[in-house]
């Protein structure tokens, strides 16, 4: 494993001094029509239309900020009258109501204004209004509305890498899938979210972006303890960017291990943090060595499992029998 770890490392080392390319995300924006399934806009969970203009923006970094996984949306009454409530304490959200208006043209004497054709000329308006909005997460009563988004069906199946599935499934980690943009860890609620697999482009895709994930999962505070992980850090800290850098690393190793090929798909995440590395030359090396306590834990996990299943047979009969039937 040392020579893995080693070469990983340089690899990454030298991605990160030649500069690469910016992050781009490895999984595809699935824009469905089905508004049950993935949108690519933010919705209204009651009349299931898309929000636009500088309302895009508002809600995304709101969903952000404040870890919503669905980008559903509605109104205070709007959830009374569909027989639910907004949870006591939840704070709104700023949105824009654009109301269209329009009105003839008139002249300084209040005469109207004729076109062409002697038709009075129409002016197009519109009145702004402040608009508060609620997130379908931040509601009581509204189950219909709210129940978890089913994972679509891939266009071309997914062939799995047994290696990779096998250090998920052993960790214990709790990972959910949901047609989404997005993919992180949760420390409060311990939880792993990804996008489908019939959203990556490839199967590495996936995979690389999921340890990553499960990298983060090991800082938590009834694992590993790491202080990137336990604390909480503004995005652009220093303490931030160390974290990304372990996880990264992790990921790297993992998928070493796996036997994973093809290019590392978040050098550019780590490549936006390069000035922790150009002001710190150790840190890459305390990085490596919190990468490397963090992929040994995920890799006993999966040897502590197969050492279970070894000593109890009912156990590797019942192991075998979920396989079969995921």
């Amino acid at each position: 494993m040392r020579n893995i770890y080693q070469d990983v490392t340089d690899k990454i080392v030298t991605a990160i001094n030649q500069g690469v390319v910016p992050w781009i995300k490895p999984w595809l924006s699935t824009g469905s029509a089905d508004v049950g399934r993935h949108q690519p806009y933010p919705i209204n969970a009651i009349t299931q239309r898309a929000y636009s203009g500088i309302n895009l923006p508002l809600l995304w970094v709101e969903a952000r900020l404040q870890g919503f996984t669905q980008d559903r949306w509605l109104t205070f009454n709007q959830a009374q009258k569909a027989g639910g409530h907004i949870r006591k304490g939840e704070r709104s959200t700023l949105a824009v109501l654009y109301k269209p208006m329009e009105r003839e043209e008139q002249t300084e004497s209040g005469q109207p204004v004729l076109d062409e054709n002697g038709e009075p000329k129409v002016a197009h308006f519109g009145i702004l209004k402040t608009h508060f909005l609620f997130n379908i997460e931040q509601t009581e009563g509204l189950e219909t509305l709210n129940e978890t988004l089913l994972e679509t069906e891939p266009s071309e199946p997914f062939c799995p890498n047994s290696a990779a599935e096998n250090l998920l499934l052993s960790s214990g980690a709790n990972i959910i899938h949901r047609p989404a943009d997005e993919a992180f860890y949760h420390p409060i609620r311990d939880l792993i979210q990804l996008p489908t697999k019939a959203q990556f482009h490839d199967q590495g895709g996936y995979y690389a972006t999921a340890l990553h994930e499960l990298t983060h999962w090991t800082g938590h505070h009834s694992r590993l303890q790491r202080e990137g992980v336990t604390t909480p850090c503004p995005f652009s800290s220093p303490s931030y960017a160390f974290e990304e850098l372990v996880a990264e690393m992790g990921a790297a190793f993992l998928c070493a291990y796996a036997g994973i090929q093809g290019e590392l798909r978040h050098e550019g995440y780590i490549d936006y943090w390069l000035g922790l590395l150009k002001a710190d030359n150790r840190a890459i090396f305390r990085a490596s060595g919190q990468a490397r306590c963090a992929s040994e834990y995920v890799l006993n996990l999966e040897q502590q499992q197969k050492q279970a299943l070894l000593e109890d047979p009912a156990e590797q009969k019942h192991e075998r029998l979920i396989v079969s039937h995921s």
